[in-house]
């Protein structure tokens, strides 16, 4: 080979070739929770669905890194760290705010998605409504304004009841309020309430005793992605202490709850894979404002009724957006 045909030969060598360009990496949604997978799996499908809305689909697209922490809130700083050290796109925390402050507390850069109860700006996620201001933006459903319509109904549906009792998860972040509103409540129909704390499985059937020790006496639970994990046991307890209580997620009644009144929660995830997905196309959280969801349905289990000796009166069953037969 000629000297002069050599030196063009390894200059060739160093160009790159264009039928070996680099393919865009495929973004990565780290999607944390404080709940389990199997008892959120339905919702999660609003969340695909969100995402499907805006060109995304999982595997193909953009892929879902998940992260429970299986009823253990203490798991989540390190679950959310995990997925900082992976630098994922976005960090998605439908439905679990101890997952959101989880995923605040790990960074400031990477963007994050909520979607929850609990006030965001009073419990630091952004700065304002219209105006997060940081890294992270999202849904928000009022479960605290709620608890004065949850106690109307269950009076509807009870009406010779005078004592109520009311479990919350004392480590829940919007526990006061919570029980700030049901206090005020109860308070505007003249009834009296009585607040049990519980943030473990033994402390929850506890609870059920001592509301059937006055039988009649009705329970609401409060809103925590805790009790929503174990809504199949919750309901298993109301039937056998016959407890008639009320819950804010259809997925209660659905486990066999008496009546529960809340959030369309497959809509809030939903939007918050709609918010996710906008989030991939270039949108700053800082610049997106926190949706205020509006969307509440109430769900009557008229089979469970029935074993407790409850009858539904009309205009609830006229009120309800499904009635569980």
């Amino acid at each position: 080979m000629r000297r002069r045909e050599f030196i063009a030969l390894l200059g060739t060598a160093t160009l790159p070739f264009p039928v070996r360009a680099q393919q865009p990496t495929m973004p990565v949604i780290g999607f944390l929770h404080s709940a389990s997978a199997e008892p959120t799996a339905n919702l999660v499908k609003g969340f695909r669905k969100g995402l499907f809305d805006l060109g995304f689909i999982e595997g193909q697209n953009v892929r879902i890194d998940f992260r429970w922490a299986d009823g253990q809130n203490d798991r989540l700083p390190v679950l959310a760290a995990e997925l900082v050290q992976r630098n994922v796109s976005v960090i998605a925390t439908p439905g679990s705010t101890p997952a959101a402050l989880a995923a605040k507390a790990a960074t400031s850069t990477i963007p994050i998605v909520f979607a929850g109860g609990a006030d965001p700006v009073a419990i630091g996620l952004v700065n304002s409504i219209n105006n997060p201001g940081g890294n992270a933006t999202g849904i928000y459903f009022e479960t605290v304004e709620m608890q004065g319509k949850a106690f109307e109904l269950l009076h509807q549906l009870l009406p010779n009841a005078l004592h109520f009792t009311a479990l919350v998860n004392p480590t829940y972040v919007s526990r006061q309020a919570e029980v700030k509103s049901m206090q005020a409540g109860a308070a505007t129909l003249g009834l009296r309430l009585e607040v049990l704390n519980a943030s473990t499985d033994e402390e929850i059937e506890n609870a059920f005793k001592v509301a059937a020790q006055r039988p009649g006496t009705p329970l609401i639970l409060g809103p925590d992605p805790f009790y929503t994990s174990r809504r199949s046991k919750i309901a298993s307890l109301q039937a056998r202490y016959a407890v008639p209580a009320m819950y804010d997620l259809r997925e209660f009644a659905e486990a066999g709850g008496l009546l529960s009144y809340g959030p369309d929660l497959t809509n809030v995830y939903r939007e918050a894979g709609t918010y996710s997905g906008r989030v991939l196309k270039g949108e700053k959280p800082a610049e997106m404002p926190v949706v205020l969801s509006t969307k509440f349905e109430m769900v009557i289990n008229a089979k469970t009724a029935k074993s407790l000796g409850i009858a539904i009166p009309d205009r609830l069953l006229a009120l309800a957006d499904e009635v569980i037969e």
